[in-house]
């Protein structure tokens, strides 16, 4: 028999709380490339576009491996999948520390990094989420949204300060020893897949669940016949052009050649975090309560308004003003995305279609690290990088708000 807990607090935000954890540390982990940007040039001479190639590769098997990860989350569980990607990350945290070529710069950030990024991202949420919540299912996607941006609101300015006083090498290490010695652990004590393997309903369920629903047997071959699908998959790749593989990359060295010092522009990184909090609690409040397609066309509007201001802001005032404006809607389009796929394709079939839906976001991302970082090597700035990055972003309005939500499609 499953029961409910009325008087105590429901396992389901223990499983939140968990995977906040994890993804707040991981997110912390892929905002370091833009920090160690500048002194990796100067230590191993590499060029910008080298380095950045790496930063693409691991955006790429990000990406790539985020489907087939979500896949074994629905078959296996999402507990031991996220286990081994965190085990992925802090391996190849600690590794880059003793790296002297560049070959092993893009083993170990660009490949073994990239597929661990993959198990410990909104794929996880996700997968977890919509398996233990049924009532305010937006606001704890919202809240895992927001792991993304206090993981760089509270470590940016930390490592950025460690990189200055004592080399990058002890920025690393210290959060690949967060993962390796707290995260693991603790994820390996808490998580935990279903619902039933506590003798539990989903949080704000109705009725009996006696035994785990299981995966569809062929879920993609379906969703891949949807116009939902490819609609959802492309504004997600243009989420991606417009946030992690351009600002996480880029925006540290293009302030830093703006005149801006170092610890400004991780100041701005942290307020951009700060105000993304907000946005991402906000947009799961809303997602509960309003057409999840109308949010997510105001915030690619928003967006694609914001990044074309960059390339003009000049002061300090300017840069903080802007880094307020966007954070309020980078990872905002997570809990809609996220929850319309679940309402399309099913919840236990979310691992691999948000997964593949993921995918086309970090495709997205690694173009934009790396034709942003060959934009610099040909013109000398990064102008034309944000001002066409802005452009897709009010393409992706148009995109979203032709997604057909007055009918559920099932597989």
């Amino acid at each position: 028999m499953t029961r409910s807990v009325p008087h105590r607090l429901h396992y389901a935000w223990i499983v939140l709380a968990a995977t906040f954890a994890c993804l707040f540390v991981a997110a912390a982990l892929r905002s370091v490339p833009g920090i160690l940007m500048l002194a990796l040039e100067r230590e191993f001479g590499w060029g910008r576009d080298a380095i950045s190639g790496a930063v693409a590769v691991n955006l790429l098997l990000f990406g790539v491996s985020s489907p087939w990860l979500g896949r074994w989350m629905d078959l296996y569980g999402p507990k031991r999948v996220c286990l081994a990607s965190i085990a992925l990350l802090a391996l190849a945290a600690g590794a880059c520390t003793v790296m002297s070529e560049l070959w092993q710069w893009y083993l170990l950030w660009g490949v073994i990094a990239g597929i661990g990024s993959g198990g410990t991202s909104i794929v996880l949420g996700s997968a977890l989420i919509n398996r233990w919540f049924r009532e305010q299912r937006g606001l704890a996607l919202g809240i895992l949204g927001a792991a993304f941006s206090s993981g760089q609101l509270i470590f940016t300015p930390l490592v950025m300060q460690i990189n200055i006083d004592f080399g990058w090498r002890p920025a690393l290490l210290l959060l690949a020893g967060l993962l390796g010695l707290l995260v693991l652990p603790l994820s390996a004590y808490l998580l935990a897949d279903e619902p039933i393997l506590k003798r539990l309903r989903a949080y704000g369920a109705v009725g009996e669940e006696t035994k785990p629903v299981s995966a569809d047997p062929c879920p993609m071959h379906a969703a891949l016949g949807q116009p939902q699908f490819w609609i959802l998959a492309g504004s997600f790749a243009i989420c991606g052009f417009t946030t992690s593989g351009l600002f996480q990359t880029h925006l540290i060295p293009h302030g830093i050649e703006h005149g801006f010092t170092e610890m400004t522009m991780a100041v701005s990184l942290g307020l951009m975090g700060a105000a993304d909090i907000i946005g991402t609690l906000f947009s799961g409040w809303l997602c509960d309560r309003f057409d999840k397609r109308r949010l997510l066309a105001i915030y690619y509007v928003l967006r694609g308004l914001s990044l074309m201001a960059l390339p003009y802001v000049e002061s300090t005032e300017q840069l903080m003003l802007f880094s307020v404006v966007y954070g309020l809607n980078w990872l905002s389009t997570v809990p809609a995305t996220s929850a319309l796929t679940a309402d399309l394709f099913g919840k236990h079939n979310v691992g691999v279609v948000f997964g593949w839906v993921c995918c086309a976001h970090q495709l997205g991302a690694a173009l934009a690290s790396y034709s942003a970082g060959y934009l610099h090597s040909s013109l000398g700035n990064y102008d034309l990088a944000f001002l066409g990055s802005g452009l897709f972003a009010l393409v992706a309005t148009g995109l979203v708000v032709n997604v057909r939500t007055e009918q559920q499609l099932k597989i």
